[in-house]
């Protein structure tokens, strides 16, 4: 574990709106548009999770993406990815999904089951404006292959980044993004040095959290402050296994300009995408 001195405050707790997309998935929506400015170079986070078919059997039919990332973590269930690229995977519990739009790609994502519980978060990060229309990429990871290390209480799966000495499957140096997946014995403390300019906040998926001196529960997301004094954070599990997904990126510091599956840094971008996805040239 890191040795911090200032660990990060908690800047506010975000409850996040129950909504629904694709075809009528149910999910919560706990990054949205008002808080990306905030949280550069994270764009949107939505967990899911339901043991009701119908909540998430209609899935996410056709659709299109361009000037971003997407990074699906499957928590339960099975999902299938197809994409305009010729790509397909299956992303099973444990699973992380990565899928750089970049010009343009237009995707489907399917439940390939008819009972039981869906679970997972969708991450977007941003892509700097001179990589935006580049060339799309996707990579499906199966649980094992993404790299963990564990430590005093803490299981640590490294999605993106470094942690714990540990490189993770995705490496951006860009944005600098950290996206660790965390497991927490009851008592168990994580400390993990952070840059103060970097953003950060942490989704809480199961178990309760200490951060500073707040008791955060499951269901809960943390914007972490960024005072210049902090030297990193410092998380602390509660009575019981906690569960949490940490994410911290270098700011882009450009201009976001957002409409619908499109992220670009004008107007007159947006309009272009539009335009390109209508004539069937986006991919």
């Amino acid at each position: 574990m890191d040795t911090i001195t200032h660990p990060r405050p908690v800047e506010r707790i975000v409850q996040g709106q129950a909504t629904s997309d694709g075809a009528g998935v149910r999910l919560v929506r706990m990054l949205a548009q008002p808080l990306q400015r905030r949280l550069d170079p994270f764009l949107m986070l939505d967990p899911f999770g339901s043991d009701e078919p119908r909540d998430y059997l209609a899935g996410f039919p056709d659709h299109p993406h361009r000037g971003f990332e997407t990074v699906t973590l499957m928590l339960a269930g099975r999902m299938r990815h197809r994409d305009s690229a010729g790509h397909e995977g299956l992303l099973e519990p444990g699973g992380v999904q990565w899928m750089t739009a970049g010009r343009g790609v237009v995707h489907s994502e399917m439940p390939e089951q008819a009972e039981g519980r869906m679970e997972g978060l969708q991450l977007w990060l941003n892509l700097p404006a001179a990589d935006k229309m580049r060339e799309p990429w996707y990579r499906d990871f199966r649980a094992d292959e993404i790299p963990a290390a564990t430590a005093d209480g803490v299981r640590v799966r490294v999605i993106a980044g470094r942690a714990l000495d540990t490189d993770g499957a995705v490496l951006r140096a860009a944005t600098e993004a950290l996206l660790v997946d965390l497991q927490l014995e009851p008592g168990a403390r994580f400390a993990h040095a952070l840059p103060a300019s970097h953003n950060a906040f942490v989704q809480v998926v199961a178990g309760t959290v200490v951060i500073d001196v707040a008791s955060v529960a499951a269901g809960r997301m943390v914007i972490l402050a960024n005072p210049p004094e902090a030297d990193g954070v410092v998380l602390a599990a509660g009575a019981g296994v906690s569960r949490v997904l940490l994410a911290a990126g270098r700011p882009l510091n450009e201009p976001i300009v957002q409409y619908g599956p499109f992220v670009m840094n004008s107007q007159q971008q947006i309009a272009q995408a539009l335009h390109d996805f209508r004539r069937g040239v986006l991919a």
